[in-house]
């Protein structure tokens, strides 16, 4: 998820679409098209599947509602957001100020800019019942994620986040606030069986450790999900280090986030065939299908994968395309139970 404002123009696009016979099979597996105005017939003319996420308390029910008229498009996801994790109180608290007061440890530090910031914040809302919200739609839609959520080092607290240009204030969320949230969330996924779309900034050594620790925590609950760290910024040596321990985690790029740093090149060659999925993590769907499009190219670009111009309903394995090995992914993400997978990556691990 990015700011809107923070979105790249300077990305060029390469114009030409393939035919509605292969965008039929492209996923944009992160994208936030319920952030803006959605003409219903931006969404009839929609030739791809989307991944429909969701970030705080008002936007569950727009993505509900969008997966509900167009079940054949969208995968809905819900989850509360890194970015939105100081609107959650852990425990019942006296009133908001104290309640952010809590958050905020240095309010009084800098009380000018913690009285502004007072005012645009919205009453709290406990884990508890963020819990119970997501579980409700979790269970209301059967192959629904949980996602929009994660973890972020680098995220400022904006004044006003739905303004534009937004004005950013001193403080930052606690990290540990943040984790917290994210745990109770992914417990409940693992509980349910849920996928999940999850958010890393500048927390690349936290989400080994957590991953880590929720593989030990759930065993093979753990292993029947797939995890798609999105927009993913890791080094490739970070990236192999989860891949060879985690079966179940995969990751997707995005033209929007990941093309500010020629690093994403290295990281799509490092990874392995099977776990890179594409997005677009755009906040508007009329921009869903050529971002993620763009996204396709790059990648077979760096895979050295040919790009398909028509569909082909039998093609032999060493000839596949690029769409049809990343719509393979996805049903394999999709799918999940990587029980199997771990054990024997253990057993090889031993072995060694």
């Amino acid at each position: 998820m990015c700011y809107e404002h923070e979105i790249s123009d300077t990305i060029s696009h390469r114009d030409t679409l393939p035919p509605p016979s292969v965008l039929q099979h492209v996923v944009d597996v992160h994208c936030h098209p319920t952030d803006s105005e959605i003409p219903v017939k931006s969404m009839d003319n929609l030739p791809i599947i989307i991944g429909a996420m969701s970030t705080f308390q008002a936007d569950q029910g727009l993505v509900r509602d969008l997966a509900t008229a167009f079940s054949d498009k969208v995968v809905p996801s819900f989850g509360y957001h890194p970015w939105f994790t100081h609107w959650i109180a852990l425990a019942p608290y006296e009133s908001k100020e104290n309640h952010y007061r809590r958050i905020f440890k240095d309010a009084d530090e800098h009380l000018e800019a913690f009285q502004k910031l007072l005012v645009h914040l919205p009453e709290p809302v406990t884990l508890q019942t963020v819990l119970e919200d997501v579980r409700q739609n979790l269970m209301a839609f059967p192959c629904a994620m949980l996602g929009e959520v994660g973890i972020d080092r680098a995220f400022r607290v904006p004044y006003d986040y739905f303004s534009s240009p937004g004005e950013l204030t001193p403080f930052t969320v606690p990290f540990e606030h943040q984790l917290t949230i994210l745990e109770a969330q992914l417990d409940l996924a693992a509980e349910l069986g849920r996928n999940i779309s999850m958010h890393s900034v500048k927390s690349q050594m936290a989400t080994v450790e957590l991953l880590d620790r929720m593989a030990d925590k759930h065993g093979e609950h753990w292993m029947k999900i797939s995890i798609d760290i999105h927009s993913c910024g890791f080094s490739p040596q970070t990236w192999l280090s989860i891949e060879k321990r985690h079966p179940n985690v995969f990751l997707s790029l995005s033209t929007v986030i990941n093309s500010r740093s020629p690093n994403h090149r290295a990281l799509i060659a490092a990874c392995s065939s099977r776990r890179i999925l594409v997005e677009s993590d755009c906040h508007t769907i009329e921009d869903c299908t050529q971002r993620t499009w763009d996204m396709v190219l790059i990648v077979a670009e760096v895979k050295g994968w040919p790009v398909e111009s028509s569909w082909e309903e039998v093609v032999d394995e060493s000839q596949q395309g690029v769409v049809r090995r990343l719509e393979n992914n996805w049903k394999e993400f999709m799918q999940g139970n990587h029980a199997g997978l771990s054990k024997i990556i253990k057993r090889t691990a031993r072995e060694r």
